[in-house]
């Protein structure tokens, strides 16, 4: 991971400036108050910077910086500055996430809220900000629910709904491997969406569900799991987990040597997992939400140039475009509606098209009019040790790009019942 620190107390404020994030896009420290001009745009970031998915919000950190730096180099928002403000949400406390965004919204009076990982966290940011009429923007809080049945008008979301990932590789899956599945599944939101949508896959291939063991998010220890699942004999062991728990079990996987005999895979793959994981804990089929090779998809090159800048060398993941495209999809509402009114705004977004500097990949991701979910291209593929003589985080080798809205269910089957303000 880069080389950058990041706030560690949950009491204490990190406001980025983003004037002084050029370069190295070093975290501000928490005791440092940036000069506040009253008319800037206020930005609010309620992320993870501690626990399980501390690395997932840091790398989504530097892409909103580097979004910031590049807005407000071009004039800002309605002419103003932007300014970020940032929370740590930690990685599974709602109580603190919701908490966190209240500060932003009541205290610092942001004008767009961003956030969360977690997709528990997201849920409840999302109905919080609903109340309080702020427009926000989830990046990477995947469970089907945020543009679904709790969806609202003033939540976007970028990061891909768990039917969606689930839907792009089953096939794959059980064409390729068999129809005999086993779950080990992270015990909060995400994990449950994703597992029921890989059973609606499997229940429509007439396949069986061997098992299903749900784990504590933080979980270190996944041997009793394992034994378990390799016990039934599977056709594949799907991990839906993520972040540190993630890596815990592939790691263990390659120690009892279950990669040799069972195939192993799941939905969605991070590129910060896998450079957690040895070469031989490089394996299985994954999706991507946003992979940084693409050759000849017009800005990609600039904008790895870019974050290699600011990380020390590091490529962007999935995660740093979720927050780089939050914060541009900020500055896209307000240029459509032409007013930072929340309302306006998010009835300006409908069907919005993202210019192909945001985008960053094939086939012109928009948001979804009735559930406000952007329809992006998944990168589904095997990960793979990096190739030799080449670069040493390319780490996933994409087989197939599938368009979103093919992925998506329709907005009828999803349970958004959109309802405005009058």
């Amino acid at each position: 991971m880069s080389r950058n620190s990041v706030p560690t107390k949950l009491d204490r404020r990190t406001i980025i400036k983003a004037a002084a994030l050029a370069g190295a896009a070093q975290f501000a420290s928490p005791f440092v108050w940036s000069a506040r001009a009253a008319d800037t745009v206020k930005i609010g970031l309620d992320n993870p910077l501690t626990g399980t998915f501390a690395a997932l919000g840091k790398n989504e950190l530097i892409g909103a910086q580097l979004a910031v730096d590049e807005i407000n180099a071009k004039g800002g928002i309605s002419s103003r500055q932007v300014e970020l403000l940032v929370e740590d949400s930690t990685s599974g406390d709602t109580a603190t996430a919701v908490q966190k965004a209240d500060k932003l919204i009541d205290r610092d009076k942001v004008n767009f809220l961003i956030g969360n990982i977690n997709s528990a966290l997201a849920q409840a940011m999302a109905n919080e900000s609903n109340q309080k009429g702020v427009f926000h923007i989830v990046p990477g809080g995947h469970t089907d629910s945020v543009t679904g049945a709790q969806c609202h008008w003033n939540v976007f979301r970028v990061c891909n709904t768990t039917r969606m990932e689930t839907n792009s590789v089953s096939k794959v899956l059980l064409s390729a491997y068999g129809k005999k599945w086993y779950f080990i599944t992270t015990d909060y939101a995400f994990g449950h969406a994703l597992q029921k949508g890989f059973e609606a896959s499997l229940t429509g291939a007439n396949g069986t569900e061997l098992g299903a063991d749900y784990t504590p998010l933080g979980t270190t220890d996944f041997s009793a799991n394992l034994i378990k699942a390799q016990s039934t004999n599977p056709d594949a062991i799907i991990l839906l987990l993520a972040g540190d728990d993630m890596i815990n079990c592939l790691k263990q996987a390659v120690q009892f040597g279950l990669n040799k005999k069972i195939h192993i895979a799941g939905a969605q793959q991070e590129l910060e997992v896998n450079k957690g994981l040895p070469p031989d804990a490089l394996f299985g089929d994954w999706v991507f939400e946003w992979y940084w090779k693409q050759p000849g998809v017009p800005h990609v090159e600039e904008f790895v140039a870019d974050i290699r800048k600011r990380t020390g060398g590091n490529v962007p993941t999935a995660r740093t475009w979720f927050g780089y495209t939050a914060i541009h999809t900020c500055k896209l509402a307000a240029e459509k509606a032409k007013s930072l009114d929340p309302v306006a705004m998010a009835k300006a977004m409908q069907g919005l098209v993202l210019p192909p500097e945001v985008a960053l990949m094939p086939n012109n991701p928009y948001y979804r009019i009735g559930d406000n979910q952007l329809m992006p291209t998944l990168f589904v593929g095997q990960s793979q040790p990096a190739p030799a003589g080449g670069d040493p985080e390319d780490l996933f080798k994409v087989n197939q790009l599938v368009k979103g809205d093919e992925a998506a269910l329709p907005v009828d089957q999803t349970g958004c019942k959109m309802s405005w303000p009058a």
